[in-house]
């Protein structure tokens, strides 16, 4: 399957945390091992590096198989001019991580991301000891604690974050479900590939009137469209009005997408292909 930066041999991608987040695992999964990474403190910044030339892309994290939908990017695509080449599911792998030498017997504070911390509870309640501290990123935790010295700390992280920042694993996989996985889009500038996919990702507002939604999604039906994703979120300034995320099982250019999004078109205030793409 050919890669979204074509023949290429290595790309920027931004993403959001520091190096040895998933984000960057994803990255590699979608672009190759070559791939160069931009990390940056926010979503905001991410998107911002691809849009003024800063990166050649941006991978984002769009949803978690357990903690759901991630919204704040998916405003931020309604927002921006960047269109999605591609998509690919990381498995989530959480592992206790310490500095080099450090017993189990002398942590008494672990960190990371919130999310990180709420998949794996049922480990820590074991350890009623243990202090529970929030931080930015996952990747960014094993990194304070490298840099800080920390020998009563622990961070829940990667082992590509433990293998990066030269620190101990004491416990693998300590994640309480198996099946945890998050589903990262890879975006560019607008023209920046060869457009099409197996898969297209498309938002659109409604006028608000009985059976509104109803009659958008039936131009999909009645084409055998499969729809695998819809989501709303509320248009900014409009309350009580929203957009509708919505991901189709087909590429854009097939003959049924085509007629499906000019009759969608006809019936939406607002409509944006987010683009077409395949899952690397």
């Amino acid at each position: 399957m050919r890669r979204p930066c074509g023949a290429r041999p290595e790309v920027r991608a931004a993403f959001q945390g520091e190096a040895g987040a998933f984000s960057q695992t994803a990255a590699r999964q979608i672009f190759g091992p070559r791939v160069v990474a931009v990390p940056k403190p926010a979503f905001d910044d991410v998107f911002a590096s691809v849009t003024r030339g800063h990166a050649d892309f941006a991978v984002i994290p769009i949803e978690n198989s357990l903690a759901g939908s991630i919204h704040q990017n998916y405003d931020l695509l309604a927002r921006h001019r960047l269109e999605v080449v591609g998509e690919t599911y990381v498995r989530i792998e959480h592992n206790l991580i310490v500095m080099p030498g450090t017993k189990f017997a002398a942590v008494r504070r672990v960190y990371s991301h919130p999310v990180a911390l709420a998949q794996c509870v049922n480990f820590l309640r074991r350890f009623r000891r243990l202090e529970h501290v929030p931080f930015y990123d996952t990747a960014g935790s094993v990194k304070h604690i490298r840099e800080a010295g920390l020998k009563d700390a622990a961070a829940i992280a990667s082992a590509d974050a433990a293998v990066l920042y030269g620190m101990q694993i004491l416990h693998r996989r300590i994640e309480d479900d198996a099946e945890n996985y998050t589903r990262f889009l890879a975006l560019c500038r607008r023209s920046g590939h060869k457009a099409g996919g197996s898969k297209t990702s498309i938002v659109f507002a409604l006028k608000n009137a009985p059976g509104a939604l109803f009659k958008a999604l039936s131009v999909f039906a009645l084409r055998d469209i499969n729809l695998t994703k819809i989501e709303s979120r509320p248009i900014r300034g409009k309350p009580w009005e929203y957009l509708f995320y919505v991901d189709l099982g087909t590429d854009s250019r097939s003959r049924e997408c085509v007629h499906a999004l000019r009759h969608l078109r006809e019936m939406a205030p607002y409509f944006k292909v987010l683009g077409s793409y395949d899952t690397f």
